[in-house]
């Protein structure tokens, strides 16, 4: 049946651009008709769903050049217990029109939706997923709700408790069914002992097994099955038929003739049920431990913001920071006049809640909840204080420890201009700065995000789980059931009850709890690891792609090297290094030449001479020479500053220079004459020096068997001096921005899976093209958005610990779905009978329950042993 939708288009400028997307859309297979309009900006497409999805559709429009604005958000789910609920609730929700892509996480027990806001609502979205089973929580404005506070979490912990109590209560009734079995019938005769087992039994298959009962229902409305359909069937079977005999014996007696013995099993459907739940109760504590890093980053988020805000009228005059007043949400400034008094505010909340770049007259500083800060609010922080917000500094000085967010260990100096980010530890000084990100736009808010949107994505490892969970429960029931036929029909004296232990045991043994969890657990905990230590892993395919690298492209300016030039060498007239009075007095002329240049090498000689505090001169008829230098008056003298060419063309004989020249050049620097009153007064050298940690950064991925290659525009003499110094042996050289992706390209055509390692801006076209793109930056929004692994710190040694990372997680996840798949190929033959005729062993199918709640905890176990990482 056809489908049609509006699809919406952005970045159309005419009615070719229509068209062009018309025709990419028509051009999709599946699609029966597509039809754009200029103005609205939509696409009118009608298709067949079961030929195209809207992925595709949206896929075609971006191919074209266009864009189709579309929102990714994450909303906890509630109800599913297996692989089969997670898979439910995605074909549910990839269903709808305008879903583009959904994404379920049974770990986390979150959905994360690519959707166009046009076309579906996560209302709509929820009311869907409701439809299924489920439950989809949002927010009351639309959105994904706020991270869970205290009560959401006091509602958690009473969950799980009420888990642990039925599985302690099923337990302990099921020990004392047992004990029973063991008494005599001349103490107490075994129709009376039947009864008492089924007064002590039926409160515990209704109460406790209630929640198997709701599952099942709710599947079988939706006329499939999942594990609630394999724990009810398996423990009623054995119930119902315990009943039954109860109630019935001669019936049974009868129908199986002389000899028949018949027994009860309320201790098997008992005891099923409490070990099914203890496994639930285990599996909750270790998903609580999977998603620990993301609790510990939401935790880093300062509660409250001290403020500078307008005095009101009524309090005395207070200039520059006044004393602080802590002010609570609601409440008012102490001394305030009351609300409503002539020329107050109405309330405090309302005083708060203005924002003021710059307040003029009295002013004081006041506590408000960090979500009424606004950008260009002016914001304290004294010392051992968190940052509240992202902002740049205005006044005062500090160090501040950035280790929750980028991993390093040293704190950070701050002053004037530089910028700081929320969540941060304020450490000595006090400081003001001018908040510029707040709420969800803040630093560590787009961290967040980004981690949930990884731990909500999936590996392509998951789809051979998706897809045997997805026909596994109905495959079960058919092994179960043709076990049943097999024992009856052919089986030994008693057929009825070794029948009946087989059919039990293959469906409550053949849980496919193990696979769902198998990769997303592993996810969740090697993404949280990395957010720890100041790596972003956009998605578990990125996650999965680093697992293969085998090469890795590193840009040279800003990655590689600091990406400032930076003075490095001062040579006197006759070849040999500056004493330091000469080197600052050559240094102090070619600065004041440059002072009005602005060059990146003539930047970089005033800086270090302003760092060394020397006073500089005026330069009189100062004009720059473009590609050659600078010249000007110094102090009556005439002053050259310059490259080699502007010497040759002024004349000027380098004579003892020329050795020193030629080595400052070979070691990748650029070498500055300095002219002064004519004469030949020495040399600068000025580079981008590598940063501190580079040739470690090398020297460790080269020990990963990764083929490390460096990239740039530089010059090839320049380039491979620097690659000698950072120890890189394949050097791409003279190579323009624009042509970095088709290097990278070139290197994926000789088979090599490529990472390229840039700072997320000039370099995106190469991170695109790039089988793993990794950005080295601060977190800025344009470095989280081109990059598949983001670096927050800049330090390179964390591309080797992302690398190991991704290593270590994929293993895990092998290593989750072997055992996963490995238990129910094994156990499902022996849970069926299949030692019997040997050894006459039948797995009871107490143990089966057994053998199923310690597969699932195993494989959280397993993914937990990521939480020991270490970054080397």
């Amino acid at each position: 049946m056809s489908q049609t939708v509006q699809i919406p288009v952005s970045n159309m400028s005419c009615a070719v651009c229509a068209q062009r997307v018309e025709k990419a859309l028509g051009q999709v297979s599946g699609v029966e008709q597509a039809a754009v309009n200029f103005a609205t900006e939509k696409a009118q497409v009608t298709f067949d769903p079961s030929a195209v999805d809207m992925a595709t559709l949206v896929d075609a429009v971006r191919s074209a050049g266009y864009d189709v604005p579309a929102v990714t958000a994450t909303f906890p789910v509630t109800g599913m217990n297996c692989a089969a609920c997670s898979s439910r609730v995605e074909r549910t929700v990839q269903g709808l029109p305008g879903v583009v892509r959904a994404a379920v996480n049974l770990a986390t027990e979150r959905v994360t939706v690519t959707y166009l806001p046009d076309i579906v609502t996560p209302g709509g979205i929820a009311r869907a997923v409701e439809a299924a089973g489920y439950r989809m929580l949002v927010g009351e404005d639309g959105a994904a709700p706020a991270e869970p506070g205290a009560a959401a979490e006091e509602e958690r912990r009473r969950t799980v408790s009420r888990i642990r109590l039925k599985f302690i209560a099923s337990l302990a009734v099921g020990a004392i069914l047992m004990l029973m079995m063991l008494i005599p019938d001349s103490w107490l005769g075994m129709r009376y002992q039947w009864y008492i087992m089924f007064v002590l039994a039926t409160p515990i298959q209704v109460w406790a097994g209630a929640q198997f009962y709701r599952g099942a229902w709710a599947a079988l409305r939706h006329r499939t099955t999942d594990m609630n359909t394999l724990i009810s069937v398996g423990t009623s079977v054995a119930y119902l038929y315990s009943a039954a005999v109860t109630f019935f014996p001669s019936v049974f007696e009868n129908a199986a003739g002389a000899g028949f013995k018949a027994a009860v099993y309320y201790d098997s459907a008992v005891i099923i049920i409490g070990l099914i739940l203890l496994g639930r109760w285990l599996e909750a504590r270790a998903k609580g431990q999977t998603s620990a890093a993301m609790k510990r980053l939401v935790g880093l988020r300062a509660k409250t913001a001290r403020v500078v805000r307008p005095a009101p009228a009524a309090l005395p005059a207070v200039s520059g920071a006044a004393a602080a007043v802590p002010v609570a949400s609601g409440a008012q400034p102490s001394g305030a006049p009351a609300s409503g008094a002539e020329g107050a505010p109405d309330s405090a909340c309302a005083l708060a809640s203005r924002p003021l770049a710059a307040p003029d007259g009295p002013t004081i500083e006041i506590d408000i909840p960090v979500d009424d800060v606004f950008v260009g609010d002016i914001v304290v922080v004294r010392p051992g204080e968190k940052i509240p917000v992202d902002g740049m500094v205005l006044e005062g000085r500090s160090t501040v420890d950035e280790s929750m967010l980028t991993g390093e260990s040293i704190p950070v100096e701050k002053g004037p201009g530089d910028e700081v980010i929320g969540a941060t530890l304020n450490r000595t000084g006090s400081f003001r700065f001018q908040a510029t990100k707040v709420g969800r736009d803040t630093a560590l808010a787009q961290i967040v995000r980004l981690v949930e949107e990884a731990q909500g994505s999936k590996a392509p490892i998951q789809r051979l789980a998706d897809y045997i969970a997805s026909i596994f429960v109905p495959l079960v029931f058919g092994v179960a059931i043709i076990t049943f036929l097999v024992w009856y029909f052919f089986g030994p004296q008693p057929v009825v009850t070794l029948a009946l232990l087989a059919f039990v045991a293959v469906v409550i043994i053949a849980c496919p709890c193990a696979m769902g969890l198998a990769t997303p657990t592993a996810i969740v905990v090697g993404t949280g690891k990395g957010a720890e230590n100041g790596i972003l892993i956009r998605s578990g395919e990125a996650l999965e792609r680093a697992y293969k690298l085998s090469a890795i492209v590193l840009d040279k300016t800003g990655t590689l090297t600091r990406g400032k030039p930076e003075v490095t060498d001062i040579i006197t007239a006759d070849g040999s290094p500056a004493a330091e009075a000469a080197a600052d007095e050559l240094l102090r002329v070619a600065a004041s030449a440059e002072r009005g240049s602005e060059h990146p090498l003539g930047e970089a000689i005033v800086e270090e001479a302003k760092t060394r505090g020397l006073a500089l001169s005026d330069a009189v008829d100062f004009e720059a020479i473009p590609g050659r230098g600078v010249q000007a008056t110094i102090a009556g003298k005439p002053v050259l500053l310059g490259n080699r060419r502007f010497m040759d063309e002024r004349g000027v004989v380098l004579g003892a220079l020329e050795p020193a020249s030629e080595r400052v050049a070979q070691e990748g620097k650029t070498p500055m004459f300095v002219v002064s009153g004519g004469a030949l007064a020495g040399i600068i050298g000025v580079a981008d020096v590598l940063k501190p940690g580079s040739v470690e950064a090398v020297r460790k991925l080269e020990a990963l068997g990764l083929d490390v290659y460096m990239i740039t525009g530089d010059n090839r003499l320049t380039a491979e001096a620097i690659a000698r110094q950072a120890g890189i042996k394949n050097v791409l050289a003279e190579v323009l921005p624009e042509r970095k992706a088709q290097e990278v390209k070139q290197l994926q055509a000789a088979g090599k899976v490529v990472a390229m390692v840039g700072d997320g801006i000039n370099d995106a076209p190469a991170l695109a093209q790039a089988d793993i793109g990794m950005a080295i930056g601060t977190g800025t929004d344009v470095a989280m958005e081109t990059s598949d692994i983001t670096l927050i710190s800049g330090d390179l040694t964390r591309i080797a610990t992302a690398i190991r990372l991704s290593r270590s997680t994929m293993r895990v996840i092998k290593q989750n779905l072997g055992w996963a798949f490995g238990y129910n190929i094994a156990l499902i033959p022996i849970a069926a009978g299949i030692l019997y005729p040997a050894f006459g062993i039948l797995l009871d199918p107490a143990y089966a329950a057994v053998a199923m709640a310690l597969s699932s905890v195993s494989v959280l176990s397993n993914s937990l042993r990521l939480r020991r990482f270490k970054v080397a």
